[in-house]
């Protein structure tokens, strides 16, 4: 019999929503991912002791900037062990504090870029991960236009999809879990897969994507349970945690899609503009409140890591 993740593989990508390597060689991902909340756990784990020494090491200067070319270097370091074991492509982040500055995000995500190229992978194995706000998808756009990919992350409402696609993105990250989390403290109910919240937008933006003929890849994202992971077989990509991957690996039996694209007959349609996108998030409370609430969260583990390489650096 075939356990339920090999058996999902055969309606969906499956990505690792890990940068621990271990797992990624268990569950054998298309992609995969790092960041600094990943980054941050590295610190406490005996196994990436010497790459964060060679790598601080490697830190020219001092102050803020020397925290912020280690954690550079710590990032495509890691990226670098994991484009090693997978066939798909290595999402690294730039820092959530730039979310609402499309040059400085250009910097960065090219600075990310010629870090990597320096070290033997090429741009075709990386997505650069922004935040889906104005400033992040069209600081994308322009990336995407110089051949550099974007996975445009934090995707709670239709306006944010909608501008992702017209800005061509490679890949978007709607959200599962955090909506329902929002739905289930608002409403204070419980909900089957086919009615959870978070299910159903991730649907939508499949829908979307599909009816207006766009290439942009669709990835579900914060998964809470494996009901919900199965409620959206079919949907391109789904990335999974360690802990849901091994749920489903220990487990045998058939998966259905439940997600169906592929008609590709529809016209993109007028795209949304700046004034439009903001309304229209922001007249959604679930959309407007999570957004905020993760770039919020990006940041502090950002904080956090920059906290922990300047006291290694000190040593």
């Amino acid at each position: 019999m075939t356990t339920r993740l090999d058996a999902l593989r055969e309606h969906s990508l499956v990505v690792a929503d890990t940068g621990d390597l271990d797992a990624i060689r268990r569950y054998r991902p298309q992609d995969a991912t790092t960041n600094p909340s990943l980054l941050l756990k590295a610190f406490d784990m005996p196994a990436y002791q010497d790459l964060i020494d060679r790598e601080l090491a490697a830190v020219s200067g001092d102050g803020d900037a020397a925290v912020a070319e280690a954690i550079d270097r710590l990032a495509v370091a890691k990226g670098c062990e994991i484009a090693g074991l997978i066939p798909g492509r290595v999402s690294t982040e730039v820092p959530a504090a730039l979310s609402f500055d499309t040059e400085a995000s250009l910097r960065k995500a090219r600075e990310l870029i010629e870090a990597y190229d320096k070290r033997g992978v090429g741009r075709e194995r990386i997505l650069i991960k922004l935040a889906a706000t104005w400033e992040g998808i069209r600081a994308a756009e322009r990336l995407e236009r110089e051949g550099i990919n974007c996975n445009l992350t934090l995707l709670f409402s239709d306006a944010q999809a909608q501008a992702c696609f017209d800005a061509g993105v490679f890949l978007v990250s709607p959200f599962v879990g955090r909506v329902t989390d929002w739905y289930k403290q608002a409403t204070g109910q419980e909900y089957a897969p086919d009615e959870d919240p978070g299910v159903q937008f991730v649907r939508g933006v499949c829908r979307r994507a599909d009816q207006g003929g766009h290439a942009t890849v669709v990835m579900g994202a914060s998964f809470r349970t494996v009901d919900q992971v199965l409620a959206l077989a079919g949907c391109p990509r789904l990335t999974i945690s360690p802990a849901l991957l091994e749920e489903l690996a220990s487990s045998e039996g058939d998966v259905a899609p439940r997600v169906k694209m592929g008609s590709g007959q529809g016209s993109p349609g007028e795209a949304i503009d700046e004034a439009s996108f903001r309304w229209q998030h922001n007249a959604d409370p679930m959309a407007n409140d999570k957004l905020a609430e993760g770039i919020r969260r990006f940041d502090e583990d950002h904080r956090a890591l920059a906290r922990r390489v300047a006291e290694r650096l000190a040593r």
